[in-house]
């Protein structure tokens, strides 16, 4: 087995491949990269069986073959060639990869390409395509509010919703909740899965680059994403996701508008002083002041700030955590934002202003007891 291949191209690719790499793995196999050679083609496939990626290039390649050669060590010395040719050659017997580079030669041992783990396949697959942005601008958008609790596996992922109408996605770890919705896409009939945080983190930084469609096929256990020349197949989690709509109060006569950036940095600030187990911020409302308060007394630290808003409504006092009011805000690329609320009991919403026509943010935030 020979191939050529560009020394940054090759980098490149590894590197989008690296995410899916565990530190630590219960199966060696999978610390390796494996290379399939065929047709001027080099497959490279990177797994931790939960989530398994494959890439695509053209290299010049003699003959067929596959091989799995170690990861780090192949990433540690790709970081520190210029852009060159490298000349691969894999003794089928031995596993002993030789490289070959303008500086010299080098020499690597890998293993047998035959044990590494078969890629999943999809069988009787639901197939619907979105455009790269859209499927970006959701994981960006929604991911974060997803959680972390292993009792509760269906609330660390997020939730894929496709209708006839529309398409959404719903992340929550019962604290915070955010469900964003597009309907430029559509499907082509229901359907829906839960899909973990990792593959999605890698399809968000990958997606960034690519203006291209993006092929989903799923089935009851898997999903695969295809795109420009790179396939990742997930396992999905299993379950039912909660009623997510049964806790989005209705009814929210009390509405506050107000500059997202100045809302934000007076909250990252008041936030500083605030109790370090609550991280408790208070937000007074009344005419078009808006009064956010902290403090922590075991200490005697406070922080009081006003701003100028937009508020329809009766005069409310409401505490929030602020850590989850400045995920949500720094996940918002809206220039306002507007918070409704019903009772200082009831969960706020949040809704970015001046989002397009076929966008729809809404982030839930629910609140917290004040000391009196």
């Amino acid at each position: 087995m020979k191939f050529i291949v560009s020394s940054t191209a090759l980098l490149k690719h590894l590197q989008l491949l690296s995410g899916v790499l565990n530190t630590s793995n219960t199966l060696p196999i999978l610390d390796n990269f494996l290379f399939e050679t065929s047709d001027n083609k080099l497959t490279i496939t990177a797994s931790d069986l939960e989530t398994t990626m494959t890439v695509n290039m053209e290299v010049e390649a003699r003959d067929e073959g596959l091989i799995a050669i170690p990861a780090k060590k192949l990433l540690d010395a790709l970081k520190t060639f210029p852009e060159q040719p490298l000349s691969f050659s894999v003794d089928a017997k031995t596993f002993a990869i030789d490289i070959s580079s303008d500086f010299g030669k080098y020499r690597l041992t890998g293993q047998n390409g035959h044990e590494f783990p078969k890629n999943p396949s999809i069988e009787d697959p639901t197939e619907v395509n979105l455009n790269a942005d859209v499927l970006a601008d959701a994981i960006h958008t929604t991911l974060f509010a997803a959680g972390n609790d292993d009792l509760r596996p269906v609330m660390s992922g997020m939730f894929f919703e496709l209708s006839k109408d529309h398409v959404r996605f719903v992340a929550t770890d019962a604290h915070k909740l955010v469900r964003y919705t597009r309907t430029d896409a559509k499907a082509g009939s229901e359907a829906s899965f839960i899909m973990p945080k990792k593959p999605l983190n890698l399809l968000k930084n990958i997606l960034a680059s690519t203006d291209a469609e993006v092929k989903i096929s799923f089935n009851q256990t898997n999903a695969g994403f295809t795109f420009d020349n790179v396939t990742l197949i997930s396992r999905l989690i299993d379950g039912k996701y909660p009623n997510y709509e049964a806790v989005i109060p209705k009814e929210n006569p009390n509405v506050m508008t107000i500059d997202r950036s100045s809302f934000l940095n007076s909250v990252r600030r008041v936030a500083i002083f605030s109790n370090k187990t609550t991280h408790q911020v208070r937000f007074r409302i009344s005419g078009s002041e808006l009064n956010i308060s902290a403090e922590d007394r075991d200490y005697e630290n406070e922080a009081t700030e006003r701003l100028t808003c937009s508020y329809e409504g009766d005069d409310m006092e409401i505490g929030f955590n602020s850590k989850f009011l400045l995920d949500m805000l720094n996940n918002i690329e809206a220039d306002e934002v507007s918070l409704e609320l019903s009772a200082p009991n009831r969960a706020g919403i949040i809704i970015p202003q001046g989002t397009d026509e076929n966008t729809d943010v809404l982030m839930l935030v629910m609140p917290v007891m004040l000391n009196s």
